[in-house]
C-alpha cells in the first residue's frame, strides 16, 4: 500500500506518516520502481502502536524506546505492567505538581488587597520562588496597592 492508503488505513495524515519515518518510529519501507513507498501490515501494527501508546500519554521518546522490542515481538506483559507503571507514577507526581500550584494560585488570589480598578506595578506583582515544580506562580502576596504609586486617571472620568 502506498502512504496515503496507510494513513486513510490509520487515519492519519501522511505529514505524520512521513514524520513517524524521519522520528526512527517507522522502518524505512521498500521503494516501487517508481519512487513510492511501499507499506505493509508490519508498518500499520507500528503505526496503531505508537497512536495507541499516545493516547496514554507517552512521548514519542519514550514509544523510541519500546517499538523495537514490539517490532521484534519480544515485548511481554511484564514490560508492558512495567511501562504503565511508571507512566502512571508520572502523572500522579504531576497530579500532585498541580495541586499545589492550584493552592499556590488560589493563596496569591486570595491575598489581593489592592482594589480592583487599579494598576499593579511590577514590584508588586513580582513573585517568591516556587517549590511546586509546576513552575513559578507568576502573583502571590505582594499584590498590594503601593502606598507610592500614585492612581491613573480613569478613562471618561473628566480627570
Amino acid at each position: 500500500m502506498n502512504i496515503s492508503q496507510l494513513a486513510k488505513t490509520i487515519g492519519v495524515s501522511t505529514d505524520t506518516v512521513r514524520y513517524y519515518e524521519k522520528q526512527g518510529l517507522l522502518q524505512a519501507p521498500n521503494r516501487q520502481d517508481n519512487g513510492y513507498r511501499s507499506y505493509t501490515l508490519a508498518h500499520v501494527e507500528a503505526v496503531r502502536f505508537v497512536r495507541g501508546a499516545q493516547s496514554l500519554g507517552f512521548s514519542l521518546a519514550e514509544i523510541r524506546l519500546i517499538l523495537p522490542q514490539f517490532a521484534s515481538g519480544q515485548l511481554g506483559r511484564t514490560d508492558i505492567e512495567r511501562q504503565l507503571q511508571t507512566k502512571m507514577a508520572q502523572i500522579d507526581a504531576h497530579i500532585q505538581q498541580l495541586h499545589t500550584l492550584k493552592k499556590e494560585l488560589q493563596a496569591a488570589f486570595a491575598s489581593l488587597k489592592c482594589a480592583r480598578d487599579q494598576p499593579v506595578s511590577i514590584a508588586q506583582g513580582t513573585a517568591s520562588v516556587s517549590d511546586s515544580g509546576a513552575g513559578a506562580a507568576q502573583a502571590r502576596r505582594s499584590f498590594t496597592k503601593s502606598a507610592t504609586s500614585t492612581p491613573r486617571p480613569k478613562i471618561g472620568s473628566g480627570g
